[in-house]
C-alpha cells in the first residue's frame, strides 16, 4: 500500500501530465505548420529528444513511488524527500535544457542553456541510486 503522501504526490504527477501531452501536439503542430522547424535538425531533434525525455521521465516518477516506500526503514525522510522530488525534477530540468538552447529557429548549436539537462541528469542519477541503496539496506535487514 502506498502511504498518503506519496499517494498525494502521485495525484500531482497526474496533473501535470498533460502538459508533456500538451508539448506532443505543440511539436506536432510545428512539424506540420512551421516550415522554420524541419528546415533546422538540431532543433528539431533536441526538442524531440526533450518532450521524450519529460514523457519517460514523469513515468519514471510514477515508478519511484511505488518503490519508494519499500525503501522506508533505510532511508530516512530528507533521503525519501530527495528521491520523490529528485526525478521530477530531472523530468523539468533536462526537457527544459533541450528545448531553452535553441530556442532560436535558426540555431547551429545549443546555447549554455544545454547544461540543465546535465544538472538534469546528475540529479537523476544521485536520487536513482539513492533509492538504489534504500532498497538494497531494506532487502539486508530483511535478511533477504
Amino acid at each position: 500500500m502506498i502511504s498518503r503522501e506519496l499517494r498525494k504526490f502521485a495525484g500531482i504527477l497526474f496533473l501535470v501530465l498533460p502538459t508533456v501531452m500538451y508539448g506532443g501536439v505543440s511539436l506536432l503542430q510545428l512539424l506540420l505548420d512551421d516550415p522554420r522547424y524541419p528546415a533546422n535538425a538540431l532543433r528539431q531533434d533536441l526538442w524531440r529528444a526533450g518532450h521524450a525525455h519529460a514523457g519517460v521521465l514523469l513515468l519514471l516518477s510514477f515508478v519511484v513511488l511505488l518503490y519508494l516506500d519499500l525503501a522506508r526503514p533505510a532511508l530516512g525522510p530528507a533521503a525519501r524527500r530527495f528521491v520523490r522530488s529528485g526525478v521530477p525534477a530531472a523530468a523539468i530540468l533536462m526537457p527544459a535544457g533541450f528545448f531553452l538552447s535553441v530556442l532560436d529557429p535558426a540555431a547551429r548549436e545549443p546555447n549554455r542553456l544545454i547544461l540543465l539537462t546535465y544538472a538534469g541528469a546528475v540529479i537523476l542519477a544521485l536520487a536513482i541510486l539513492t533509492l538504489g541503496i534504500g532498497l538494497v539496506r531494506r532487502g539486508e535487514a530483511d535478511g533477504r
